[in-house]
Order: C-alpha cells, then structure tokens, then sequence
C-alpha cells in the first residue's frame, strides 16, 4: 500500500515544471494561487497525476484540494479503496 510518505515526492516532482523559477515546493504550497494555475494547467496537473497513481480523482473532491498536502491525502486515499 502507498503511503502519504511516498506519494508526496512524486506529486512535487510532478508539479515541478509547473513552479516559477527558484520557488520551493512543498506540502503546504497552494495550487492555485501560489503556483498560479490557471484551470487549464490544473487539469494538466490532474491528468498526469492520475496517469502516475493510475487512479481518478472525482471531480466533487477537487474544491477540497487547495494544497499539495491536500492532494497527497487525496491521492493517498483513492489508493486505498
């Protein structure tokens, strides 16, 4: 079973190309407005999260996930059901 602890470096690695230059990322960075995101780009960010955990996250649950903590406990929670 994977666990938060394992799911946290692939979501930053994955979120990476996504940061401006020299931001850090970490669990409490915000999606949206510290990576400025705009909708497109989060779908983006869905898309291959979910190709990397091979899951889908239901689109209700995405006003819940503001952090990359946030999406970590998501993540971490579809893998268990």
């Amino acid at each position: 079973m994977t666990q938060y602890a394992d799911i946290l470096p692939q979501i930053l690695e994955t979120l990476q190309p996504f940061a401006k230059k020299g931001q850090a990322l970490g669990e409490e960075t915000e999606l949206v407005s510290e990576l400025g995101l705009d909708s497109m780009q989060v779908m983006q960010v869905l898309l291959k999260i979910e190709d990397r955990f091979d899951i889908s996250i239901p689109l209700n649950n995405l006003p819940n996930i503001r952090t990359v903590k946030d999406l970590g406990l998501e993540i971490e929670t579809l893998l268990k059901t």
